[in-house]
């Protein structure tokens, strides 16, 4: 039995300790466990007075004691094969000024761990607090533990040779079924993560119905024909470049260097599944902006910004927020912006506000649609023509949101607490339940507040609402208690209706309001997050922080708030001097919008030679007739 050993130099003065053992699962007597550790130490450390108080399973109840003086782990209960940064452990150690005790005498160490490992392990369940050592729950990763013959073969009888070959087929067995229980667990993982990744694609259906429902006739078969671009162009360039800017670690903080073109894919970190599902996410954002310079945008310009989009301007976001090198993420294990990091879960920065921006410089350097202000300013409504293709396009988007939100998770199969009705498919179901009322609550508001407003009842202005919620309730979904969805969804609502606002006041046209939708209400469930995240929530989503950071309103210390305003202001610092210039360029080269003509008549005839609908023109007098 190794056991590592931790305590604060500094603040145990004397030679007595008093400790709790993280150890292993299946403990059917914990007293003699507790004596057993203490009378190692003796044997090892004989000047040490050690007293162990409390134990428990790494996958279940925490240890947390403040009169505790130090943690102790049982080696058996360490995972196999860990690869430390030397670094990042070293400064987690000087940060909780820790030292490292390895009790396991050199003669029968055996497969002993470095005092480097142990340093990385430790130090991420225990952090100072006040003048004590609190210890926080055992979350260790899962135990590699290994059945051993000789071990065994003693509580099978005295026949030496029998015993031991009972021992040896017994371990066997089981070690076949811990195999397949492992194989399970992966493909139940990926099976996950691969259905989620065809929810967020089913997603591409919805922004073309909802496109094509909201432009004119004469521009149907162009809008369909840049979502189809978008997903193909995107696809390729992703490909390529994407995913490598973004996750292709280890890197530095600003850009991926390693996987292009899925080299080294799958690894340990990533496989296939993942990128597919990235290469969804990447094409969302593209199909944002489309929406937002519909109905007079030239093909070959959506052809340049859609693959400059997802090939570099996008994953070189995700990169910043997701990966786990990125000078702004939650999972950069070595620097934490403001000692929080970002959380972003789903992307209502990542995605939508970089869709929106995008948008946004696009639509303003090309300018309104022909008609869209008359000569005093004041808006003229240029309404889309088929709310049905509206509403269709938005029940598929809320259907594949269920993926973009919960399956954000990766994995399903990952327990909390082990043998608990509580795991992380409980957290997967509260995101669909906060993704759900979000949307609601801001379809309501919208529906509403339309009513009071202009005294019509309108169809498309509540699905628009609708998505505004979804999409701004896309950051915190993991890490808020559903009620404040209800808070998010009200708060977006509202946020769309200003944004549409100041869109007539400053002659902005977006046909599908992508900009003031997705960014102001991407913005918006940014803020929200660092508002409201609960602080259980983030433990569990994103466990092994010493000092996490969670909402401003519940509690929190505000430098989750601070990390999401530094969030909101590099989107559209990064969009603003990469897209912006893009689009000027592209306004520059006379590739960006259409002729006059061309808009006039409609770009299904004049550039994509024919029109989306076949009508066929009858004798009023007869059509009545034949009704009769």
């Amino acid at each position: 039995m190794g056991i590592v050993f931790l305590k604060a130099a500094a603040m145990v003065t004397s030679n007595r300790i008093v400790a709790g053992v993280c150890d292993g699962p299946m403990l059917t007597n914990k007293q003699q466990r507790m004596k057993q550790v203490e009378d190692y130490i003796k044997s090892v450390k004989p000047d040490l007075d050690v007293q162990v108080e409390a134990i428990a399973d790494p996958y279940g109840p925490s240890i947390v004691d403040d009169n505790l003086d130090a943690i102790i782990v049982s080696k058996e209960t360490l995972p196999g094969g860990l690869s430390v940064n030397k670094k990042r452990a070293e400064r987690s150690l000087s940060q909780l000024k820790l030292e490292v005790i390895n009790l396991v005498p050199e003669e029968s160490s055996g497969e002993k761990l470095s005092s480097t490992a142990s340093r990385k392990l430790e130090a991420e369940k225990i952090h100072i607090e006040g003048d004590r050592l609190r210890v926080l729950p055992c979350f260790l990763a899962m135990a590699s533990r290994s059945c051993s013959a000789e071990t065994l073969a003693p509580f099978l009888g005295s026949n030496t040779t029998s015993a031991m070959a009972a021992a040896e087929y017994i371990c066997g067995q089981l070690s076949v079924v811990s195999d397949r229980l492992s194989d399970t667990s992966y493909a139940v993982d990926s099976t996950y993560l691969l259905f989620s990744a065809y929810l967020v694609f089913a997603m591409q259906l919805g922004f073309a119905m909802l496109c094509a429902g909201s432009v004119r006739a004469k521009n149907t078969m162009n809008i369909m024909l840049t979502n189809v671009l978008d997903a193909a162009a995107g696809g390729l360039f992703y490909y390529l470049f994407g995913f490598a800017f973004a996750f292709g670690g280890p890197s530095n903080g600003f850009i991926g260097r390693r996987f292009f073109g899925l080299k080294e894919i799958p690894d340990s970190s990533y496989d296939y599944s993942f990128f597919l599902y990235q290469w969804a996410f990447s094409i969302a954002a593209a199909g944002i902006t489309s929406g937002s310079i519909a109905e007079r945008t030239q093909f070959v310009a959506y052809l340049i910004y859609s693959s400059f989009l997802t090939g570099f301007v996008y994953p070189v976001v995700s990169h910043w927020f997701w990966s786990p090198d990125g000078w702004a993420s939650i999972n950069n294990t070595e620097y934490l912006l403001f000692g929080s990091g970002v959380i972003d879960f789903a992307g209502s920065g990542v995605v939508h506000m970089v869709g929106g921006v995008a948008g946004l410089f696009g639509a303003l350097i090309e300018g309104p649609r022909i008609g869209r202000f008359d000569h005093a300013g004041r808006a003229v409504a240029l309404r889309g023509h088929s709310a049905s293709l509206v509403v269709l396009g938005t029940f598929l988007l809320w259907f594949g949101w269920y993926g973009f939100n919960p399956g954000s998770f990766g994995t399903i199969l990952h327990a909390y607490t082990s043998g608990n009705y509580y795991g992380q498919w409980s957290a997967v179901g509260r995101t669909a339940v906060t993704t759900t009322l979000a949307g609601c609550t801001a379809a309501l508001t919208t529906l509403f507040g339309k009513r009071l407003l202009s005294g019509h009842w309108n169809v498309t202005d509540v699905c628009n609402g609708l998505l505004g919620g979804f999409a701004a309730i896309t950051s915190g979904c993991s890490v808020v208690e559903p009620w404040a969805a209800v808070v998010c969804g009200f708060v977006a609502a509202v946020v769309l209706f200003g944004g549409n606002k100041l869109a007539e006041k400053f002659m902005f046209d977006d046909p599908l309001e992508a900009a003031q939708l997705h960014g102001g209400c991407g913005a918006w469930g940014i803020i929200f997050t660092a508002l409201f995240a609960s602080k259980q929530y983030v433990n569990e989503v994103y466990p092994g922080r010493p000092d996490p950071a969670y909402g401003l309103l519940m509690g929190g210390d505000g430098r989750l708030l601070a990390a999401h305003l530094v969030q909101i202001l590099a989107i559209v610092g990064w969009v603003t001097v990469t897209m912006g210039p893009l689009f000027w360029g592209l306004h520059k080269l006379r590739l960006l919008r259409v002729s006059v003509d061309d808009e006039l008549a409609g770009m299904d005839l004049t550039r994509h030679g024919g029109l989306a609908y076949a009508y066929e023109e009858e004798d009023s007098s007869k059509h009545y007739s034949l009704l009769r």
